[in-house]
Order: structure tokens, then sequence, then C-alpha cells
């Protein structure tokens, strides 16, 4: 399952025996889910076997500077490369699950645009997973990002009076097993720094193999 999703995100996924292989994947021409562009993406596991997807007119040209120098030197280089200078390339940890945490529920599915939904979450399509206090105030979310119909990520969100208390990985493992229900595999990206969000996503069944993802965006 996380084979074919990342068939499908990237363009391609290496044999085992493969190192990093760059692709031109047209959808990197295309937009995202919530219609920004993503010119570069990018996924490697503890291995070193993974995919660099850029544009397909690129191609060629990034996949000459991999045969030459290592890939932190490549990432430094893509944005000029791929004409977004002003733009940095990432890097955080992947995980994903088929197997969530059985933690007990928490939240409701309400409508992204409905009322009392926060900024962050009303981009999200469809529905968002909220949590709430007793006065109906939000204490936390889960908006899902449909990569594919093979592959979704989760983005969690946790208002900070409502922090420390387990809700978080609750709700990130209730979305996982709706996403899992529906036949795809959950996945769960997050700064190595983030050691909350680390916590959180061990907590519910996102083990840290040890992948990496890849991505090119605008300096914060």
């Amino acid at each position: 399952m996380l084979a074919r999703f990342l068939q499908v995100w990237l363009g391609a996924w290496p044999a085992p025996d493969q190192g990093i292989t760059v692709v031109g994947h047209p959808a990197r021409d295309k937009p995202r889910w919530d219609g920004a562009e993503q010119l570069m993406l990018g996924v490697t596991d503890a291995g070193g076997r993974g995919v660099l997807s850029v544009p397909p007119a690129h191609r060629d040209e990034v996949a000459a500077l991999l045969a030459r120098m290592p890939l932190d030197d490549v990432l430094a280089r893509l944005p000029g490369l791929l004409g977004r200078p002003e733009q940095v390339c990432f890097t955080g940890v992947f995980r994903w699950s088929q197997t969530p945490a059985e933690l007990p529920g928490a939240g409701e599915w309400e409508p992204a645009d409905g009322p009392g939904i926060p900024d962050w979450l009303r981009p999200f399509p469809g529905e968002v997973l909220i949590a709430r206090d007793a006065g109906g105030a939000y204490l936390a979310g889960v908006g899902l990002k449909p990569h594919d119909v093979s592959g979704v990520e989760i983005s969690v969100g946790t208002d900070e009076r409502a922090r420390g208390q387990g809700l978080a990985r609750r709700l990130v493992a209730k979305a996982a097993r709706r996403i899992v229900a529906g036949g795809a595999v959950a996945t769960y990206l997050h700064d190595p720094a983030n050691t909350a969000s680390a916590h959180v996503a061990d907590a519910a069944g996102f083990p840290d193999h040890g992948w990496k993802i890849h991505a090119m965006a605008g300096a914060a």
C-alpha cells in the first residue's frame, strides 16, 4: 500500500537495491491538494533509497547534479534551479501507519467550512475532526490532505490551553482509522526538532522508521 501511494505521489518508487532516483513527474507541474504549487517532493528511507520528484523539464539536470554531489547539496541548489530562489528545501520526518493505535476516540467530524472552524483548518476539503470543550469552544483539530486515494496526510493542531492532555494523539489515531478503513495509508510528517509532534505520532501508532520527507516551500 505504501509503495503504491509513493509511486503515484512521487512518480515512482525504486527497487530495494537502488539508491535515490530522480523522476520527472507531470504532477509537479500541477497544483497540489490545496491549489498551491509543489515543484519538488522527495522521500528517502533509512537505507538511503528514495525518489526526488521534479518537473519533467528539470529531471536530467537534477539527476546530473545528484550524480556528482551529496543529496543535501542538491537540495540546497534546487530552489534556484527550479526558478524559485526565494524558496528553501527542508527535510522532515516521514511516518506512516496502516495499524493506528486503538486509543479512545475524540472529537467529531464537522464540515471544514462550518461555523466555529479555525482559519488553519478551513482550506482542508470535506470534513475536519474537531474537539471542543463543554461550551463548544475549539480545543484541537485534525485536517486531512488527500494527496491521492491511496495516501492521505494528517495535520493536527491543539490550542495552547488544551495541550498536555493526550488530546492530539486521540484525534490523530481516530483520523488514521478513518483513512485506513477507506483503503488508504495514513501519513504523518513533522519537523525533526518538534518533539511534541513526535510523541503524538508515536502514541497514535506512527513509528519513526528513519524515513525522511524532502520538499520545497517559501522561507518562513
